[in-house]
Order: C-alpha cells, then structure tokens, then sequence
C-alpha cells in the first residue's frame, strides 16, 4: 500500500461490533485511510483477539478492548441482554484505557472511529479529547427508518398496506427492518439499533458504508435534513474495485476458517454460470423446514444447476440425510462451512448467489456483477431484499408462503428465472452497471473517493 508515516502522523483507533459482518467493512475502511497515509489501530475484543484467524493484515494495527467475556465470547453471557450491559461497562473502560496507552506509548489517538452499534464509544472518545466518527455498517436507507423511530416520528405498530419514510421508496411493513415490523421480537436487539443515534449529533464526522450513486435519493435527504454524512463505500477488498492497493485480495480477519482448496477444485471443474451458490452468512440461523425447502429445491434443478451451499457446523444437523448423503455421492453439489467469498462469487461458474441479503453479501454481489436470490431472514435483510429487486433491479425476492417458509416451488423459479430466464438477463445488465459505478466510486475522483479524501484532510489538520 501507499501511506508513509511522518511525526504528525493523524491516527485512528477503529472499533467494530464484535462480529464478522461489522468487522469487515471497518477493517477495509481503515486499509483505504492507511493507503493515503493515516496510521489505523483495529480494536478487537481479547476472545476475539485469541480465537480469529487472522492472516498479515499489512499495515493495520490490531490491539484489543474487553467485553467481559475473555475466555468464552459472548456464547458465555446468560443473555443478550447482559452481553450488551457488558460490553458498555466493561468496554468503555478499556476502551478509555487504549487510548491513554497509546498516547503515552508515542502512538497519539486523534480520532476513535466507531460502528453505529457501540455509541458509547462516542463518549468515551470525547472524554478522552477525541474526534468521534461513526461508521454505519448499514445502508442509508436502513438507518434513515431506525432514526424515524427513535425520533418517534413514525407510529408503532406499522399501519396500512404502505408506509413511507423521507427519500425512500413506499414500503410494505414486513419490507422494513424486521425489528420494526415484527415489534417484541427481540427487545434487547431493537433497542441497539435505534439507540444507534441517542448522540449521533455529537459525532464530529457520520460515515456510511455505501456509495451516493446506489442511494442518492436518501443520501441526499439525510444530508439535508439530519446531519451531513460521506458515503465512503464499497468497502470490499481492492482487488475487486478499483485495484488502486495491489496487496488488497481479502479481508484477513476470519471467525471461521475458509476451505478455498476445496472451493476452487470444485468450481474450477464446472461450466461458466452453471453454479448457483448459496450462502446466509456468519449469523443467520434458518429454521429446519425451510432448510429441507432449499434442499428439496437445489435436488430437483442439480441436473440444470450445480450449487456449492455454505452450512456453518452449527446448522448441518437441519439438513436432511438423505440430501447429505446424495450430494456426497454427486458432483452437482457441495456443501462447505465456509469460504472465501469474494473468490467464489468472482469465478466464471457461478450464475447466481441465492443469500440471506446481508449488505456485506449484496455489496460483494454488485461487486463482482453476481445476480441475487433474495431469501431474507431478519434485521435489515426484508430492506435490503426490497432494494435489490425494485429499486436496483440486481436480483428476484422468493416470497414465503403463508406458514413463512419459502417453498422448494418458488426457490426453484427464481433460481431459473436469474440463471438463464428473460428477467435474468435484465437483472444480469443492471448488476454490470451497478458494479461500473461502485468501481468509478472508489476509483480516484469518485464520490467515496472525494469523501475519504476530504476525511483524511481534515483529520491530518486537526493533529498539526
């Protein structure tokens, strides 16, 4: 990467959430600010510390905050609930304690970059004399609802056929982040996404990790009407963009360890868009009857379509045995635990990516010119998923039927129609503009290009 250090060097103390699908974009964002010369400390909680694998993250300084659970992760806490009290307490603590390492270590803070998730980390930073920065790993259409909410400027429960929001689209309630269209169904997680904006004012800088073209509707609402914010993504790894930081190729940070030989083997024996590659991320957890749906539906196209499915080791009991043990005996198929991404869904076998709509995953898709199967299953996903179909026109939604599963008859037509049907090749044109402009964003010049460059500018004047 570029970057040089001098004496008056600005840096930047990052701090995810602490799950991969947070990790990720923050880790890549700190890569872009080192490559135009900033120093960037990742701070990780210690289990995390002691149980990812963590591959040379280059010039990323990597060092660690509590949330009281060292030895056993957050699987230890007796709830989410405590977990969330915990991680404050216990990680503004040691948060505070970081920063006063590092500037009596010669390494001065001049800014705590933070994830939308932990505003406690706003205090800490302005009790410590910091500039606070909040990073959302969301879109801004997402976070524009919760703000609605928490502002009590949108009536709970959600009423009528329709609702509407500033900059947005119309939406159906169960197209709204599923915290607020099914209320009571976690408390403890709704809370932690409106409380995302109880001293969002006091920030001194609001990143979102998007790019203007894919929402400028909202972008631009929001920057009029709330705060001013900089969209400063994709934040994917480089290679996949603009190529600008040749040593760029993956994220480095991993919960779960990828079996790549596996993947590339396999996929390097399979025809160009002949694999549909299925995968729900690092977090959601699909009930046993909607895994026997998708099984039953990738059986009956395997002669059509190949499909590589990624199962964490936690969910392959759901599967059923007989689809297990026909899939270990046909090359059609393969099920992995994990893998890298980005390098499946860049091989010229994969037609489609069928996926749970996580932003990381659907920014990843767009990146790569990958069409979607929109399955979603909670949080920002419904958002996510209604975006994808009918504003950026990258993908289908396979809707559940009325017991909320999505049937093997649905999965199956939405499958054919993005590999090789008439709205398939639509969603295939949309997808490859979509992925110029997400290039011409991060490229030099382009519109998150201009905003981390201004970001840097500032924050270099604010420590001479």
């Amino acid at each position: 990467m570029e970057g040089s250090e001098t004496h008056d060097q600005a840096h930047v103390l990052v701090v995810p959430y602490p799950v991969q699908g947070h990790i990720n974009p923050m880790l890549q964002f700190s890569k872009r600010l080192v490559s135009k010369g900033v120093r960037a400390t990742l701070a990780v909680t210690v289990y995390l510390s002691k149980s990812m694998h963590m591959e040379p993250t280059g010039p990323i300084e990597i060092d660690t905050i509590s949330d009281g659970y060292d030895e056993g992760g957050s699987a230890a806490a007796e709830s989410f609930e405590a977990q969330q009290m915990n991680l404050q307490v216990v990680g503004s603590r040691t948060l505070h304690s970081l920063i006063q390492r590092l500037d009596e270590s010669g390494k001065p803070v001049h800014a705590v970059i933070y994830d939308g998730f932990l505003p406690w980390a706003l205090d800490v930073a302005k009790e410590c004399g910091k500039l606070g920065v909040v990073f959302f790993t969301q879109t801004c259409a997402v976070n524009n609802i919760y703000y609605h909410v928490k502002k009590g400027l949108v009536e709970l429960p959600l009423k009528g056929p329709r609702v509407s929001f500033p900059g947005l689209p119309p939406l159906d309630p169960s197209e709204t982040p599923s915290f607020i269209y099914i209320l009571g169904s976690y408390p403890a997680i709704y809370n932690m996404v409106v409380d995302q904006f109880v001293n969002v004012e006091d920030a001194d800088y609001v990143l979102f990790n998007t790019f203007y073209e894919l929402e400028k509707e909202v972008a631009d609402w929001m920057n009029s009407n709330l705060w001013p914010l900089k969209t400063i993504g994709p934040t994917v790894p480089s290679m996949y963009l603009d190529r600008r930081l040749e040593d760029d190729r993956d994220y480095t940070l991993n919960l779960f360890k990828p079996n790549n030989d596996a993947c590339a083997s396999w996929l390097g024996r399979k025809p160009p868009r002949s694999v549909i590659y299925v995968s729900f991320g690092s977090m959601a957890e699909l009930p046993a009857q909607q895994m026997a749906e998708l099984a039953a539906a990738l059986s009956h196209n395997r002669h059509r379509y190949n499909f590589l499915w990624i199962i964490r080791e936690s969910e392959m009991p759901k599967l059923p045995l007989e689809f297990i043990k026909s899939t270990s005996e046909d090359e059609c198929g393969l099920i992995l635990p994990w893998c890298s991404q980005l390098e499946v869904l860049r091989h010229d076998s994969i037609g489609g990516f069928l996926t749970h709509c996580g932003l990381n995953s659907v920014l990843e898709a767009i990146c790569v010119g990958v069409p979607l199967v929109a399955v979603p299953q909670w949080t920002d996903q419904p958002t996510n998923a209604k975006y994808v179909e009918d504003v950026w026109g990258t993908g289908l939604r396979a809707r559940p039927n009325k017991d909320g599963l999505v049937g093997r008859e649905e999965l199956g037509l939405c499958i054919e129609e993005v590999m090789e049907g008439e709205k398939g090749k639509v969603i295939r044109e949309n997808v490859k503009k979509w992925k110029n402009l997400a290039i011409e964003a991060m490229d030099e010049g382009g519109s998150s290009d201009r905003n981390i460059d201004e970001f840097v500018a500032k924050l270099s004047s604010s420590c001479k």
